[in-house]
């Protein structure tokens, strides 16, 4: 009886206690307790993805930072190479403009006012747009002041290209290193005599009889027109400083004639024929004044290229000459200007027999320049 009794207690306790720990554990509805780490953990790859773009974001422009850094790195690299490579060649030629010829930096062309300047900015207009036509490369004309201002424009910049009298070319291929490139034709020759015309009805039969009367000349610096006939009125013993009763330089051979015509001076000196290019005005012309004398053999003017003109240049409006002188508007353009009948190429050495006939005259090109 004990023994059931023992039994039965025992029963009871531990069934009180299993009572008392039911009481006392977790409730089988424990499931917030599960749901709070996955909210946890959801919240964290929310985190963690929000930390990814934003690395993302951050990244980005340190990649576009460091591609313009590196794009910058190269440009200076290339800089620095230039500046290396410029440094270390020899410097340039001095050369003009690369954008000469061009609307905005035309060519300079320039002529020596020998005859009537608007006839010759009327012709020298023509051979400009002809020039052009040809090549594309724009010319302005212009004629100067006086022959010597020609010869200075081409020294100092301020022409490219001169249609030059043979005594002003050789000095201004002395002092300015002036290149001749085509010498002018007329009358079917490149050379040509200077001469002195007086009124028919003067009295003046030879230069003996000069002596004491009124002289025209066109410009000090004019080859036929000045500096030859004056080599032959001295070795025909007559002093051009002393023995005229009065001289005036007329600025043109057009001019002299007509001073002549008119009476305003009893002689002048002018190439041979100036008094062609102005029979249409004077009809008569060549029946009231005449040829007294001609000189000796003169080289013809020619078109000739400042020291530092472009080769390249050179060469297209030489050839563009050549082509319009064998085109009837260029004869007629040619003609207008200078009364010139064509073009030819030559060099510099076409002009040495005339510095023999100047030395031989005392005058010497070196000193002129000075």
């Amino acid at each position: 009886m004990k023994t059931k009794s023992l039994l039965l207690s025992s029963t009871a306790v531990l069934l009180i206690l299993t009572m008392i720990l039911s009481a006392c554990g977790p409730t089988p509805t424990a499931a917030p307790a599960t749901t709070a780490p996955k909210a946890t953990e959801a919240a964290k790859a929310t985190e963690a993805a929000k930390a990814t773009e934003a690395a993302k974001a951050t990244e980005a422009p340190k990649a576009t930072e460091a591609a313009k850094a590196t794009e910058a790195a190269k440009a200076t690299e290339a800089v620095t190479a230039t500046v290396v490579v410029t440094a270390t060649q020899a410097p340039p030629a001095p050369t003009l403009s690369s954008g000469l010829g061009s609307d905005q930096q035309p060519i300079l062309m320039t002529f020596v006012p020998s005859g009537d300047t608007q006839q010759i900015m009327t012709g020298g207009d023509a051979i400009a747009k002809m020039i052009k036509n040809i090549t594309g490369l724009a010319i302005k004309v212009n004629v100067g002041t006086d022959f010597a201002a020609v010869r200075e424009a081409m020294g100092t910049g301020k022409a490219h290209i001169a249609w030059l009298n043979t005594f002003n070319y050789v000095v201004a291929h002395e002092k300015y290193g002036v290149d001749v490139g085509l010498v002018v034709v007329r009358y079917g020759s490149t050379t040509y005599t200077g001469e002195i015309i007086v009124k028919a009805d003067s009295g003046i039969k030879t230069l003996a009889d000069l002596k004491g009367k009124s002289m025209c000349w066109v410009d000090p610096n004019s080859t036929s027109g000045y500096i030859i006939p004056r080599i032959m009125l001295k070795a025909n013993g007559i002093d051009p400083d002393k023995d005229f009763s009065k001289t005036v330089e007329s600025g043109s051979h057009n001019n002299v004639v007509t001073a002549v015509y008119k009476g305003d001076c009893a002689a002048g000196a002018v190439y041979s024929d100036a008094r062609d290019a102005m029979l249409k005005d004077l009809p008569d012309l060549k029946e009231k004044v005449v040829v007294l004398a001609t000189t000796t053999e003169i080289p013809n003017d020619n078109v000739a290229f400042a020291k530092d003109f472009p080769a390249d240049l050179r060469a297209k409006v030489t050839d563009a000459l050549l082509q319009i002188a064998n085109t009837d508007a260029g004869k007629d353009a040619l003609k207008t200007a200078l009364d010139i009948a064509g073009l030819e190429k030559t060099d510099d050495s076409f002009y040495d027999a005339f510095r023999a006939d100047l030395s031989k005259a005392g005058m010497k090109i070196d000193e002129l320049v000075k």
